[in-house]
Order: structure tokens, then sequence, then C-alpha cells
């Protein structure tokens, strides 16, 4: 049986399933309701304990109910029961990691910007926030937050906001903390051109070399950052398009998540659309533009190169995971949308596609799982061992 598991997030439903990487197959097993929608959702590298972020807010909705929850993993099947208390959070979770020991966790919020630790008991469940000495400067629009694989850092990814309406471009900046007990201490920040033209919305750590590989979200790039004793280089070592066709710009193309291959010699990178018409007086999503997994090839520098760019069938790809063989991938897209087909439209629905990774680290389509979303957003979808 395999011990992996895949978690699916839609609204405030967090559903298991089983993948079968042999088979590029996945049987739903069990779901859980969280206190809220579900935002990100974290393992905890030693223990059989799930995190999960969630809260009524979302994309240009603030929301007034946030919350942090652990939840049990049963062996062999993967359910999952509540492991202590609901904690209420500040602001809505964009965000969640737990440090590489497993004694805290992580969370980011993107309004305000800004990150909080909690640390966690003997048995994993939540416990208190760690009251921080100096409060983080959070920067503009956080995104993500990992701690380094030392464990002596933590990065604050901030993506700053286009300039629109009348306002001026915010800044983005990666913003990087001295860890140790729970303290963030600002280290460093890194902001070439001052943060201007620079969006950066996810990072991934290369398996052996001194590495960050960040999506940059607002400029649809792939910058690789040397990483030297818990700082980062102030200018990125390389960088590369993640587009076919460069030149489209947010909210029509944006550059997603991003994770890096284990063996260390391919990156894949989510490109997605938010381009949207109108059609008889109803929106409909616009084609044409890139909703796919963008795959690049690595040298023995950690320079990147595309490769390939697959679509995924549907609109917004906005998480994709690879199970833990790297021989399965899975791309979820956010909801359904109407397009136009022939005279009238049509419901592409979103989706769960499914892909083979090959030895050479190319992506071969297998199949695609409708999903039906409704009022809600399948919002967050990750691998995880059971």
């Amino acid at each position: 049986m395999s011990r992996t598991r895949f978690y699916q997030g839609v609204g405030p439903v967090l559903t298991v399933w089983e993948p079968d990487p042999a088979a590029l197959s996945l049987t739903r097993l069990s779901e859980a309701r969280l206190a809220a929608n579900v935002q990100y959702v974290w393992r905890h590298p030693a223990r059989h304990v799930l995190y999960a972020a969630s809260s009524n807010g979302g994309p240009r909705r603030t929301g007034d109910r946030h919350f942090l929850q652990a939840f049990r993993i049963a062996p062999g099947s993967g359910a999952l029961t509540a492991h202590g208390g609901t904690i209420g959070l500040r602001a809505r979770p964009i965000h969640l990691s737990i440090d590489r020991a497993g004694g805290f966790a992580l969370v980011a919020y993107n309004e305000p910007s800004g990150v909080t630790v909690h640390r966690l008991g003997g048995d994993g469940a939540l416990g208190e926030e760690v009251r921080q000495t100096v409060p983080p400067d959070g920067g503009i629009y956080g995104h993500q937050v990992l701690a380094t694989p030392d464990n002596d850092a933590v990065i604050l990814v901030a993506r700053g906001n286009e300039a629109g309406a009348g306002k001026p471009e915010d800044p983005g900046a990666l913003k990087v903390f001295g860890f140790r007990d729970g303290q963030l201490t600002l280290r460093q920040t890194v902001a070439p051109r001052g943060g201007y033209g620079f969006g950066p919305r996810h990072i991934d750590f290369h398996p052996t070399l001194p590495l960050v590989f960040v999506s940059l979200e607002r400029q649809n790039r792939l910058a690789v950052f040397g990483l030297r004793d818990g700082r980062l280089t102030p200018e990125p070592l390389f960088t590369a398009e993640t587009l076919r066709r460069p030149g489209a710009h947010p909210p029509q193309q944006l550059a997603g998540g991003l994770h890096v291959h284990p063996n260390g010699r391919h990156v894949y990178v989510a490109n997605r659309s938010d381009a949207m018409g109108e059609f008889e007086g109803r929106p409909i999503g616009l084609e044409g533009f890139e909703n796919g997994i963008a795959v690049f090839d690595l040298d023995a520098e950690g320079r990147p190169s595309l490769a390939q760019s697959l679509e995924v069938g549907s609109f917004h790809p906005r998480t994709f995971s690879l199970d833990p063989s790297a021989r399965m991938m899975v791309a979820a897209t956010i909801a359904g949308r109407r397009v136009r087909d022939g005279a009238g439209t049509a419901m592409r629905p979103a989706s769960l596609a499914i892909f083979l990774v090959g030895e050479d680290g190319r992506l071969a389509f297998s199949s695609s799982i409708p999903v039906e979303t409704g009022e809600s957003m399948q919002f967050w979808t990750g691998m995880s061992a059971a």
C-alpha cells in the first residue's frame, strides 16, 4: 500500500486521496472539515500530524474568521481527526509551514503582511504564539514562509503589488530572519533595484547546492539566488523566462508555485492566466494564454533552461505537487470558467491534472479528474508522506 497521501482543499473541505504513481491514479479515501476555507496545509516532519490554516477571506476579500488547526493522521487509512483545539488568528493566513526540527509552526499573512510563530508540543499539538522581541518586518504582501535547510534562518517571501488605478507599484522583497527558539531577527532584506520590478511568490531549495529558486509572479520569471551562512546573494545568480511566449503581463499571466525535483536536476514552475473577457454579457475565461507547468533543466551550477511547457487543460493551476518518488505530478486549477464554444459558451470545470514524470524530468499528461467547486475554490492541494 502506498505510504503517500494527496490532500485537496475545496472550500472548507480537506479530502484525502491515495495516489498510485505506477497506475497514475488517485483514489478518494476520506475527508475532514476545517473551521473555514482551506488556505494552506503542511505535515509535521516527524510525526503523524497535519496542520491546516483556514479563513473566510480570499483573493480581494479580507474576511473576519481565520484559524490554525492540527489533525492526527491515522496510519494506513490517512484519515484526519482533530488534534487539540482550534486557534484563532488575527488575519487571513496565506501560507503555513513547519520548521525543520518540528518545533514551531510558521504562518505568513498578506494583509497586513507579516509572520507569526507558534510553538508545538512534544506530541505535535499547537501551543502558544511566540511573542517576538522585535515585531518582524513583513515587507509588502507576504506570500510564503520557509525555514532554510539548516533551520538557522527563515525566509518570508513578500510579493509586493503591481501599479494600477492611480496607485504606484509596491516593491517586493525576500526577508531573511535569523531563527532561534522561535524568535525571528531580521538579518537581511533582498530587494534588487529596491524591489521594483521584483515580485517573488514562492521559493524552494536545491537538495545539494547552496541555491534558492524563486518564482517571480509579477515578472513571469524564475530567479536563482545563492545561499551562504544564512544569507542570500543580493542579486540573482541566474534568471529565466517561465513563458513560452514572453510578453504578457499581470493579470493576464502570473508565475506561481515552484518545486525542485528531488534529484536536483529539474525545476517546475506553474504558469497561470487570469485573463477574462465577455461574451453576450457574461464573463468568460480567455484562451490563448498559458495555464500549465514549465519544466526547467539545471546545469551543474544550477543555471536553469526552459525545456518543456505543458498545459493542464483548464484555468489557473494554483498548486501542484510531486509524489515522493517523483514519478507522478498532480496540478490543481482553482475553479471552473465558462469559455467560448461555437456560437455559445460551455463550462470548463476545475480539475486535478495527473502527469507522468519521466527519468529525464519531462512531463507527459495522463488524465484529468473534473472537480465541482460550486461557489468555492480549489485553493490548495499537495502530496505528503502518510
